[in-house]
């Protein structure tokens, strides 16, 4: 996954084995003139470089990358283009193509009008490319569109998966018997064919160098750039280990001449070969998730928009709106892009955007988000913002940019693993020198064997195998929990944890309004001004509304269809019940209508003092009562930050929503620390503020709004399934959505940490 800023750039790159691969582009592109700071992330398969422009390029970027022996991630694309007439249409074109940012070269032939062009696949999209084509007068006719190129990069790691089991399957059946064979002596009932050296040998070769011929290949690639990795312990250490048994199986009289007993260690390189295969097929299963994020993020924007030109109403491709056009959006439909309304009045789900359960309301003037949903009325609105400068093109690139960045903790253990494997070949060597001229006789095969045995022990070295099972374990534990862990790292971050941020909607509240009072005034009975209320609003699709009429299908209360209705824009409702004339909304409407309210005034004030949304309700011109609807707490979720004060936590809430309200929920959980009226951009500055202090940060959401605060976070934590993007940005997910699980996530981790240390 590539992004580019206007000297930023994530390139993606293929062929990394190990954390030491990793280390190494890292040194390679930090010591390049002209870049600023290089990160290498060897889970995301994607290095992260700042540089300046006028020193350093994306040509000398790959050029660095493609020196060492691995791949760049670069998209290829063939675009038609219409509209061509002479060679200097050629330059045009060319230039245009190459003046995008992500492009890395454009060629353009005359004669069959066609572009070729390589680029960045997600820093400049194949509507980068259109635009700059259709900028200049030109026409694309056609071209590999963005879906297609997803759905490559998918086939592709897939067909990889398809292999490495393949390998994996070939290798545990394989090494099943050689490990029976190898041991019979301690296996009763193991036949007695399978302990021949040359039966065993026969079984072993495939493994060695068809299962693990992708070790071989890593370790030729390494040696030809003058460096070492993993690979090059695994193809050594495990050669050593057959080339030794092969050497026994064919020449025993030899070894027993020098008095050596006939032993094989092809059970050791066939299971080492084996286990370290299947690591590498968890390893790949596990990559692409955030690639996978990316997409569910951009899939949530419109497809097309209805945009008028030429008076006429046309459906377009999302990627031709322009700014300054005028798009109008229909009832149920998605806003294309940002904009500001021009004409019309409707309430829009932004729930998506900012997590808040409620609906806003818009008239002229307001502004509307791409991606939000309009629930109810049409309206035209001027776009204002298209493309990469959307709102949620912008949550994207803060959720790559949070990814991309690297933990101290991370950096350590890549330096550690650049120089563990030439450190593991010194001592090894070190030990064939010391024991070949101070060894006892026959000195050379000691020596010959142990410094097998140095490579072999190191291989799959405890950072490699020993650690990940304790992962496992923990992981397991996790699961059956309902918390579903993404890696070790996680893990190992989590028991650090002394800050934790609390989203408010769909987090710490249930995520949808609900019925929390019925106050009814001058004798009307709350069962009969439920009812009433509740047959005016059953037609409504707004979720107040909605939230009124579920508390009477509740409590049984039979409802009746209204003789009249009339909705109040940005006040409220005006219905006729049973003879009865209704009037339901603000304060705003009551004193329109000129109904005394001072008899409910108090109650009004501490329901919106304690977060609620009173709505007023008059029958026949006099006040009758008030309902109050509100995003109630979920359960557990005071008794989740009791338990987290008790750790020592530090408790945040944050939301897009008012301070007043904020505070009102913050007190009922028994949190202290509010950070309300935070828009999406800003929970992750808000995060960042909190790790500036030196404090080790969790984020706990549910909705694509906390996406970018969950990349940010040193630990992000997804609560329930409802959200896909939520949970792919996030590094832990409860699935079951019981806070308590948060607690028992971090409780998890430090257990896990304490069984690694021992």
């Amino acid at each position: 996954m590539e992004v580019k800023t206007k000297n930023r750039v994530d390139i993606g790159i293929k062929g990394m084995t190990c954390a030491a691969c990793a280390a190494k582009i890292e040194k390679a592109l930090n010591s390049t003139p002209g870049v600023e700071e290089a990160n290498v992330n060897f889970a995301m398969e994607r290095a992260t470089v700042n540089f300046d422009p006028e020193k350093a390029d994306f040509d000398a970027l790959k050029g660095v990358v493609e020196k060492l022996g691995y791949q760049t991630a670069v998209e290829k694309v063939d675009l038609p283009i219409g509209g061509m007439t002479c060679a200097s249409c050629v330059a045009k074109v060319e230039k245009a193509l190459k003046g995008v940012e992500g492009v890395v070269s454009a060629s353009v032939n005359f004669a069959t009008e066609t572009a070729t062009v390589e680029y960045l696949p997600s820093a400049a999209s194949m509507e980068d490319l259109k635009r700059a084509v259709t900028g200049i007068g030109y026409k694309v006719l056609a071209g590999k569109e963005p879906d297609e190129i997803a759905d490559t990069e998918k086939k592709e790691r897939r067909k990889e998966i398809r292999v490495l089991k393949i390998k994996l399957s070939m290798g545990i059946i394989l090494s099943v018997p050689i490990l029976l064979g190898s041991f019979a002596e301690w296996l009763p009932g193991v036949p007695h064919f399978l302990t021949n050296f040359y039966l065993l040998m026969i079984l072993a070769a495939p493994v060695q160098f068809w299962v693990g011929k992708q070790f071989y290949a890593g370790f030729w690639a390494a040696l030809k750039n003058k460096t070492s990795d993993m690979n090059t312990l695994i193809a050594v250490g495990t050669s050593a280990a057959f080339s030794y048994s092969v050497a026994m199986t064919l020449f025993p009289d030899y070894f027993i001449s020098k008095g050596y007993r006939p032993n094989v260690y092809f059970d050791t390189a066939a299971l080492i070969i084996t286990l370290i295969l299947l690591g590498r097929l968890l390893e790949a299963s596990a990559k692409g998730k955030t690639s996978e994020a990316i997409k569910k993020l951009m899939g949530l924007q419109a497809r097309t928009a209805r945009v008028i030109r030429d008076d006429q109403e046309v459906d377009i491709p999302i990627e031709e709106v322009r700014m300054g056009d005028v798009v109008v959006v229909r009832p149920g439909e998605k806003v294309p892009v940002d904009g500001v309304i021009t004409q019309g009045y409707s309430t829009i789900d932004e729930s998506m955007l900012t997590g808040e359960s409620i609906p806003v309301e818009k008239k002229e003037g307001d502004e509307v988000i791409g991606a939000t949903i309009n629930k109810a009325g049409t309206f035209r609105f001027e776009a204002v913002r298209v493309g990469k400068e959307t709102a949620l093109a912008q949550i994207v690139k803060l959720v790559q940019e949070a990814q991309g960045s690297k933990a101290p903790i991370q950096r350590l253990a890549d330096r550690i693993a650049g120089y563990f494997v030439p450190a593991v070949i010194s001592v090894a060597v070190f030990t064939l020198v010391i024991w070949n001229f101070y060894g006892p006789e026959p000195a050379f095969l000691f020596a010959l064997l142990n410094f097998g045995a140095v490579l072999i022990i190191a291989c799959p070295c405890a950072l490699g195998l020993a650690t990940p099972t304790a992962i496992m374990v923990g992981t397991g534990k996790g699961a059956e929990n309902g918390i579903l862990i993404r890696g070790g790292e996680s893990l190992e971050t989590a028991h650090k944890i002394n800050s934790i941020i609390f989203d408010k909607t769909g987090t710490l509240t249930k995520g949808e309004p609900q019925v929390t009072d019925v106050i009814t005034t001058n004798g009307h009975k709350r069962e009969e001004l439920l009812r009433l209320v509740a047959s005016a609003e059953r037609g409504s699709e707004h979720p107040l509304g909605e939230a009124i009429v579920n508390k009477a299908k509740e409590e049984a209360v039979q409802l009746n269809d209204p003789e009249e209705f009339e909705a109040v824009a940005g006040h409220g409702i005006k219905a006729k019940i049973s003879g009865v004339t209704l009037s339901i909304g603000n304060l705003k409407l009551m004193n329109d209508l000129s109904i005394d309210t001072d008899g409910l005034s108090h109650e009004a004030d501490k329901l919106s003092g304690d977060g609620k949304t009173p709505m007023y309700v008059a029958l026949d011109g006099t006040l009758g009562g008030i309902i109050a609807v509100a995003d109630v707490l979920k359960e557990g979720s005071v008794k989740a930050v009791e338990r987290l004060h008790d750790m020592g936590v530090e408790v945040v809430m944050i939301t897009g929503d008012n301070k007043r309200t904020a505070e009102a929920i913050a007190s009922q959980v028994g949190i202290g620390r509010v950070l309300s009226e935070v828009v999406p951009e800003g929970k992750a500055q808000e995060v960042k503020k909190l790790q500036g202090e030196g404090r080790v940060v969790a984020m706990v959401g549910d909705g694509i709004n906390d996406a970018p605060a969950l990349a940010q976070a040193d630990v992000g934590i997804a609560i329930g399934t409802g959200t896909d993007v939520a949970m792919e940005a996030s590094d832990v997910t409860l699935i079951g959505g019981d806070l308590n699980s948060v607690v028992t996530a971090i409780q998890l981790s430090k257990s896990t940490m304490r069984t690694i240390r021992q």
